[in-house]
């Protein structure tokens, strides 16, 4: 256990207590896929007080988490999440920006990574989803990304093209294994997705999993971390070869 994982445990701990004997909501900041498994591994011994997990809409994969609840606080609180619409100063001239870009622009703020949760890119926008308390200074302060000068502000409905768009996928595997379905959706080798398992860079539903030869359950969301995320689908049918067709709904 190397000494950030043991800070995180800490401080989870330390949120856990607080809100259970304050009967008040605490939150985190946002957690990337491999803090989220820290919290899931240490589930059971926090499980004194209710948890729950939001990124600002339905499968983001950074998150935060929220102790306490209605019924142990006497009251509802929200997450604390805004969400901030990045666009050009003048459409025409705005670069086709990616990730990246929008990502080190805001790391050359000084912002800290937990106050950050996705960013979607919708064409030369992008919705960014961050802690309350950080909108307003992004607001402010992010100007320029690249060369493309932006307006920031909040997006009070989020639109429908910062909603997740998945790309269903079909692909033939000789048996449905994790480690197969893995290579075949991101073109590699059944050696590098093996290798993927072993580098600890696979999260299904939030979790670290290294049994490469296990099988996924429909429904199962899977984060492969440098490549991107897929949902199992299953499997629907055989080929005359006697290989499984696999459908999964791919991340966009």
């Amino acid at each position: 256990m190397d000494s950030e994982e043991i800070l995180l445990r800490k401080r989870l701990e330390e949120l856990a207590d607080k809100a259970y004997n304050n009967s008040q909501y605490l939150f985190t900041g946002f957690l990337s896929a491999a803090e989220l498994d820290i919290y899931y591994r240490m589930e059971r011994e926090l499980s004194y007080v209710p948890v729950t997990v939001s990124g600002g809409t339905a499968d983001c994969e950074r998150v935060m988490l929220r102790f306490g609840s209605e019924e142990l606080c006497g009251y509802e609180e929200p997450f604390p999440i805004r969400c901030i619409e990045i666009a050009p100063l003048v459409e025409k001239f705005g670069e086709e920006l990616g990730h990246r870009d929008y990502l080190g622009a805001l790391m050359n703020l000084g912002i800290e990574r937990a106050t950050l949760g996705d960013i979607i890119v919708a064409g030369k926008h992008a919705f960014l989803f961050c802690t309350e308390k950080m909108a307003p200074y992004i607001i402010e302060n992010l100007d320029q990304i690249r060369h493309t000068s932006v307006r920031c502000r909040i997006a009070e409905k989020i639109p429908e093209s910062a909603v997740t768009r998945l790309e269903r996928r079909t692909v033939q595997v000789s048996a449905a294994r994790a480690d197969s379905i893995v290579a075949k959706i991101y073109n590699l080798s059944r050696s590098e997705s093996v290798e993927l398992f072993r580098a600890k860079r696979i999260f299904v539903n939030g979790r670290l999993n290294e049994n490469n030869g296990g099988q996924l359950k429909p429904g199962d969301q899977v984060t492969v971390r440098g490549f991107g995320r897929f949902r199992f689908v299953g499997v629907s049918g055989e080929t005359r070869k006697g290989k499984l067709n696999v459908e999964a709904d791919i991340f966009c």
